[in-house]
């Protein structure tokens, strides 16, 4: 198992995850060149991709998922809402549409798109779980539902959600409506808000957790890591490696 984070913030978002037979990715969020100049510093070729997963239709989840999949030849699995919504960027694709909430298989990757809190027309957490383990990605939601820990729970591997620090949010510089579409149950996780789910899910076969999509505004990585930290320190039956993700540059990888 590899994973992974290209990119990960409000201008670009993709996930790379490679199983025994297969390799995904979760979004596409940058153009195609920047992704394949990306994969190219993991030694792979955009060629070799075998699907592009998205959770939901945002640009920066999206931008470059129809040309890549384009030059490829790469199906491109979408929920149908979302299918209809981002349309002009798929002319031409192969686009397998999923339905929420119903899980299916690829390869040798069994796929769990689970409804989340956004303010798009179907967005989805997932978790993709092959015979190396099970991989949870939860970003780009505004609160944590029961279903969410559910889902979450077993995992080796997160991709959690830690956009903001509530305080620099409230005092920082965005709009008042943007701080309250940020805040509010169709936005974007807290970094409290993900250590609370954090300490939900941990268990001893936790492996290795990625903080994702944080703002350039609104947190700042040391706070990011500080809040995950501390439910990770109240306990001692796992110790999982922490990432962050970043926008401009790819994340060190879980590698096992």
């Amino acid at each position: 198992m590899r994973v992974c984070l290209l990119a990960s913030g409000s201008k670009g978002n993709s996930l790379y995850v490679e199983t025994g037979r297969t390799k995904l990715l979760v979004d596409a969020g940058l153009s195609a060149r920047e992704i394949t100049a990306r994969l190219a510093v993991l030694g792979v070729s955009g060629a070799e991709i075998d699907a592009i997963i998205i959770t939901h239709e945002h640009c920066d989840h999206v931008r470059g998922a129809g040309a890549l999949a384009r030059k490829h030849d790469l199906p491109v699995f979408i929920s149908h809402p979302a299918c209809r919504e981002a349309e002009n960027l798929f002319r031409s694709v192969r686009r397998v549409e999923f339905e929420s909430g119903s899980s299916f298989e690829w390869k040798d990757v069994f796929i769990d798109p689970f409804p989340v809190t956004h303010d798009t027309a179907d967005p989805v957490g997932m978790v993709l779980e092959s015979r190396e383990g099970r991989i949870g990605v939860a970003t780009d939601l505004g609160i944590v539902t029961r279903l969410v820990c559910e889902k979450l729970k077993g995992c080796r591997v997160l991709v959690l959600e830690a956009n903001h620090d509530e305080e620099l949010l409230s005092n920082g510089p965005y709009p008042w409506h943007l701080k309250q579409r940020v805040k509010s149950r169709h936005g974007h996780l807290s970094n409290s808000d993900s250590a609370a789910l954090l300490a939900q899910v941990t268990h001893a076969g936790l492996e290795c957790l990625f903080l994702a999509h944080l703002s350039e505004v609104n947190n700042h990585p040391e706070l990011a890591l500080k809040a995950l930290r501390e439910p990770l320190s109240a306990q001692t039956i796992c110790c999982p490696q922490v990432i962050i993700g970043s926008q401009y540059t790819i994340s060190e990888e879980f590698s096992g």
